[in-house]
């Protein structure tokens, strides 16, 4: 009886963070007016509106370039280009490709090292709202001296308050919750032990590494 009792009570905490999971994840929109940053990152995703909205803050001199983390190794610039608004000059100029990144862990590394490179001191954090505590912790994990501002892009179908009620929102909120928790649980683990297994990331570049497909 009292183990049943303690897998009920565990059970209850889980699912009490669950909740509590996804009353953050639709708090972060609508996102409010971000203050200028030396940078700006969009991790990639099922979507182009991560990488439409990095670019439209870039117009607005909200940073002074961008970093699309994650992008497909068989995309070429010109290809990406095709695919989100603004002028060519600025996508030009100002736009950095990282192919490096296969997983949340990919982009905090990739964007890590690019802010470095950059000498960047604050950047803006554009994904998707249910992925952004994610992102958020992989990224202060890889880079604790960045100044990170979150920039979320809305999830309609997770925007209803009674979002556990359909199949899709409940398990996509579940799963990231998950996620979450396993990545808490890493960093957990690291601060206790004193150790860090990253591997040092070289710095984005706009050519895609030949031969090689994305997976992410």
């Amino acid at each position: 009886m009292k183990f049943l009792a303690l897998v009920g009570i565990v059970a209850l905490i889980w699912l009490v963070g669950l909740f509590a999971f996804a009353d953050r994840v639709r708090g972060f929109t609508p996102a409010p007016e971000p203050a200028r940053a030396d940078g700006i990152v969009a991790l990639t995703g099922p979507s182009a509106e991560r990488v439409n909205v990095a670019i439209r803050l870039l117009e607005q001199d909200k940073g002074d370039r961008v970093l699309i983390s994650g992008v497909n190794r068989e995309v070429r610039r010109q290809e990406l280009r095709e695919l989100t608004p603004g002028s060519n000059r600025l996508f030009n100029c100002c736009v950095d490709l990282g192919f490096e990144a296969e997983t949340t862990n990919g982009n905090a590394q990739e964007i890590a090292a690019w802010a470095r490179a950059r000498g960047y001191d604050s950047l803006i954090v554009v994904t998707s709202d249910y992925h952004m505590p994610r992102s958020i912790l992989e990224l202060r994990s890889a880079a604790p001296d960045l100044e990170l501002t979150p920039y979320a892009v809305s999830t309609p179908s997770l925007d209803n308050s009674r979002w556990w009620r359909a199949a899709v929102t409940a398990r996509r909120m579940t799963l990231e919750y998950v996620k979450y928790l396993a990545v808490l649980g890493r960093e957990t683990l690291h601060r206790v032990t004193g150790h860090d297994e990253r591997a040092a990331v070289e710095p984005p570049t706009d050519e895609a590494p030949a031969g090689k497909a994305d997976s992410q």
